[in-house]
């Protein structure tokens, strides 16, 4: 006779009158990949259960998918590669994890679709700080939060960083959500609600670009997942409400060992020159639809003119403040990326064109 408790993890056998207790875990290991789409890819996952699973990645084994179905093969030669990158527990399952994975040819080289190949950044010297910003969308009224049928809400001004029922809109999800991400052990930093209504913002830092690229679209995939259980859905266009509302961004943070440590502002100014010399090269992976949010209002520089400047929120790059009283150490700020671009091409160009410098 065979029973089970809570089958996904332990098997119990029973041998006559005695009781014979074999465990068997049965871990959850859901895979996650960037598919083909464009010009904007999205987020797609599988679940393999694994026996005895030890939780680490080098123990979880390349698997394959259908990618006619996701716009990265023919039908007739279907079969893609997900080889796992980054592992993290997953916070909403018993013995679950979430994976990461690099989309590859049956080869084994690299998919075109895999924005992560493509990064120069092997020693992790580079370091990150993403700041993404989304609307919290309800499924029946495709409006954001906050929004009412048929008409808008009082004028920004009033919701960034607000408190209470009258301007504030999904801190359930927002406060969730972090929770999440710190149990998965992702380098969360920070939450805060943005200028416009239903408008919010999630802050990660990592020391490589990989693994901030990993741990944003680990956070994303939390966050979508969340939505289920309400009735919302994330909206990461740049701009989803016309008007005299903020769009969404994923504000860049960025530097190097020479940035952190070279206390020289003319440094600094040929960094920002060499990404003067490179805008259409940037804003061609800085996500789609990004020329209805980048127009020169509202904290934002035109997409095709470039600035630079100390504590300049309407720059293509904002020196911080703290960066000049530091001795000009620190970072930059490339505020151009879209809430819906790939963070993995994001620093992979900027890596590139920092790298040409010096």
């Amino acid at each position: 006779m065979t029973d089970s408790i809570n089958t996904c993890v332990f098997l119990i056998y029973y041998v006559s009158n005695n009781v014979l207790v074999v465990i068997v875990s049965k871990a959850k290991l859901e895979y996650i990949w960037l598919d083909g789409y464009i010009p904007t890819q999205n987020m797609r996952s599988k679940t393999k259960v694994e026996e005895d699973f030890s939780g680490k990645l080098e123990d979880c084994p390349i698997w394959c998918f259908d990618g006619s179905s996701t716009k990265q093969a023919e039908g007739n030669a279907s079969d893609c590669l997900l080889k796992p990158v980054a592992i993290y527990p997953d916070p909403m399952r018993e013995n679950g994890y979430l994976v990461m994975n690099e989309v590859l040819n049956p080869d084994s080289t690299p998919h075109e679709s895999n924005g992560r190949a493509t990064i120069d950044d092997d020693d992790n010297d580079f370091w990150f700080g993403f700041e993404q910003e989304y609307f919290i969308m309800d499924v029946d009224t495709q409006l954001p939060l906050g929004f009412p049928l048929g008409g808008y809400p009082g004028p920004q001004g009033l919701y960034y960083c607000s408190v209470g029922g009258k301007n504030t809109h999904g801190r359930h999800i927002v406060e969730e959500h972090a929770d999440m991400c710190l149990e998965a052990g992702i380098n969360f930093e920070g939450i805060n609600q943005e200028v416009a209504c239903g408008q919010w913002e999630f802050q990660l830092f990592s020391k490589g670009a990989k693994k901030a690229g990993d741990e944003m679209w680990i956070a994303r995939y939390l966050l979508d997942r969340l939505t289920e259980n309400y009735g919302y859905y994330i909206e990461y266009h740049p701009k989803p409400i016309k008007g005299d509302w903020n769009g969404s961004g994923m504000h860049a943070n960025f530097s190097d060992t020479t940035l952190r440590t070279c206390g020289d502002e003319k440094i600094f100014q040929k960094v920002c020159e060499s990404f003067s010399k490179n805008i259409e090269k940037h804003i061609s992976v800085y996500g789609a639809d990004n020329d209805q949010r980048l127009t020169g209002a509202h904290e934002t520089q035109a997409i095709n003119e470039f600035s630079y400047g100390v504590s300049d929120r309407g720059a293509s790059i904002r020196i911080p403040i703290g960066t000049v009283e530091e001795g000009w150490k620190g970072r930059l700020e490339d505020r151009r990326p879209a809430s819906n671009a790939d963070p993995y091409k994001i620093a992979s160009v900027i890596i590139t064109t920092t790298k040409s410098a010096y």
